[in-house]
């Protein structure tokens, strides 16, 4: 099944657009009103020419701050390469103008995995003048070292990790941080799954690369280490356990089961009631139940 790249941006940058503007764009941050923040419709343009359509990903109406006007914020992800992109962000920028008659901030971020120098203006020049140079704010997501960002608390940059230049040898160190960074922001569940949803679209860990994973976690400072653990109980186990009882070898679902009693037990040991252990692991109400007569043995 084919991932909505742009789905999943608009729902997250939605959800977090202030905490969006913040991380790439701290000048802009500082003049815009986050009081006054609604999203727009969709917008389908036709590019007769071409015989293609187009839907504007996000617009976002606000203000400036101080001042009574009204603005529109464009932010566009490309999530695959195309050399007529800037014409594109041209003609959108020209119709959203020509529509709401307003000041229009466009932004374009560029989410694909290659690494390129993409050019953020259309022009048109001759050599006996310039007749149009139209720029818009960008960021290359593959281009940002995502440990530049593990630091902060902000689940735009939580999220979209999975999007910036790591390496291969990186992916449990990433995930690893990601936990940690999704710990520490305190978010409701709604809004936990929805970045760890995001994450996991896009950098899916191997068995072995999830023991690892595990293994480290373990090593972590205690109150940290279980905070992490129930997240990886309540945002991966259940589904992937899940996945992993159909087709597997006999060796492998044992495997599987045992893991699942020992974060029950885990689990019961930081005081969660049989149902919610049942709910979380698939694990029986009677067999949670029995663990807990025994002194989790």
């Amino acid at each position: 099944m084919a991932i909505d790249h742009d789905r999943l941006f608009k729902e997250l940058l939605q959800t977090f657009f202030e905490e969006f503007v913040l991380l790439f764009f701290p000048d802009m941050h500082e003049h815009i009103d986050f009081n006054h923040l609604s999203f727009l419709s969709e917008e389908l343009f036709t590019d007769v020419t071409a015989g293609e359509k187009y839907r504007v990903d996000l617009l976002v109406e606000t203000k400036f701050k101080g001042k009574d006007g009204l603005i529109i914020v464009h932010v566009e992800n490309q999530a695959y390469v195309q050399s007529s992109f800037p014409e594109r962000m041209f003609l959108y920028f020209r119709r959203l103008f020509e529509k709401y008659r307003t000041p229009i901030i466009p932004i374009a971020v560029f989410s694909y995995d290659a690494i390129r120098d993409e050019p953020s203006s259309f022009t048109l020049s001759f050599p006996f003048g310039d007749v149009l140079d139209f720029r818009f704010f960008h960021v290359e997501l593959r281009k940002q070292n995502w440990r530049q960002f593990i630091r902060t608390d902000n689940p735009v940059a939580a999220a979209l990790l999975s999007k910036m230049g790591y390496t291969e040898s990186e992916r449990v160190e990433l995930k690893k941080q990601f936990l940690r960074m999704l710990v520490r922001l305190e978010l409701d569940e709604a809004r936990q799954r929805l970045l760890m949803g995001f994450f996991e679209t896009y950098v899916k860990l191997s068995d072995e690369e999830e023991q690892q994973l595990r293994s480290e976690v373990e090593q972590m400072e205690t109150k940290e280490k279980e905070r992490v653990l129930e997240l990886i109980i309540s945002y991966e186990q259940k589904g992937k356990i899940q996945g992993r009882k159909e087709g597997r070898e006999e060796g492998r679902k044992e495997g599987a089961e045992q893991e699942k009693r020992h974060i029950a037990k885990r689990m019961l040991m930081k005081g969660f009631d049989a149902q919610t252990i049942h709910e979380l692991t698939g694990l029986p109400v009677t067999e949670i139940e029995e663990m807990k007569q025994s002194g989790f043995k």
